[in-house]
């Protein structure tokens, strides 16, 4: 059995971050270890949620696996808070590397064209030299701008647009590249890729359901990051990811008096399963 790592918070209560990450790894059949970045009462769309930083046992965390001689077969981060934490997760990245490991990076700093409470422009560039050292970063197009130092185009990206933002991502350092929620013609939202190591594009758009939730980003590259560390393709992992992503949304908003918090993507764990045996 595979071995992964996946570095970001924990909201104890709100289906994002690791509480999303370590059951969808989990269910594709990868044993999941975590670093928790810092720990929260709720996600932030919660109001007066408590939290506790955790940076300063990351590196005591660490050393300890180094001593037991731990391997991961995959390194997945997600948000990161702070300055200090990017260097740690970069420190991870060289301690833990060896030949066919994935270093898998989701950027989550912004949407909508603004970045999150408490990141500015100098944060976003600090993120894109972590993009540098990953073997592939899934950002969307909020993220990609402001990694990249260029104006968020409000008025809508066309498809050239997006493959020659995917290049510019891809010059960080990254060799591939995935931006996410691509959306090209009315009612279809997906994902475009490009591997720089072969000059390819890949992409997958499925249904645009008419509802927002919280974490539906962190769905997206938990079963991502697991299609790929189970063997899929990039084509069929972005596959698997979009439409398990969809799947959990329908499942959610399929029931009255739905949260409104998060997806129920425990409810479509059966289509996860299915796509990762395609």
């Amino acid at each position: 059995m595979k071995r992964v790592l996946s570095i970001q918070d924990i909201s104890c209560v709100g289906k994002c971050s690791l509480t999303v990450a370590l059951p969808i790894i989990s269910a594709a059949g990868i044993e999941t270890a975590i670093l928790p970045t810092a720990v929260l009462s709720t996600h932030t769309a919660f109001s007066r949620f408590t939290f506790r930083d955790l940076t300063d046992d990351i590196q005591t965390i660490t050393d300890h696996w180094l001593e037991e001689k731990i391997v991961f077969d995959g390194i997945g981060t997600g948000y990161l808070g702070s300055f200090r934490q990017i260097e740690l997760v970069e420190k991870i990245f060289t301690d833990f590397y060896h030949d066919g490991m994935l270093r898998f990076v989701d950027p989550a700093m912004g949407d909508n064209g603004k970045l999150y409470v408490g990141f500015d422009e100098a944060f976003a560039k600090r993120m894109g030299e972590l993009c540098g050292k990953a073997d592939i970063i899934v950002p969307n197009l909020t993220e990609a701008a402001f990694m990249l130092g260029e104006k968020y185009m409000e008025s809508g990206y066309t498809a050239d647009d997006i493959k020659a933002l995917l290049k510019r991502l891809c010059s960080l350092g990254c060799p591939v590249a995935a931006l996410t929620g691509i959306s090209l013609e009315p009612g279809k939202c997906g994902v475009m890729a490009y591997d720089s190591r072969t000059d390819t594009y890949c992409e997958y758009y499925s249904e645009r359901l008419p509802v927002s939730f919280h974490g539906t980003g962190d769905v997206f590259s938990s079963a991502c990051f697991a299609a790929l560390m189970r063997g899929q393709s990039l084509e069929k992992a972005l596959k698997t990811a979009v439409e398990y992503t969809v799947e959990s949304i329908r499942q959610t908003v399929s029931y009255e008096g739905h949260n409104w918090y998060g997806v129920d993507f425990e409810s479509a764990f059966p289509l996860l399963l299915k796509l990762l045996e395609e």
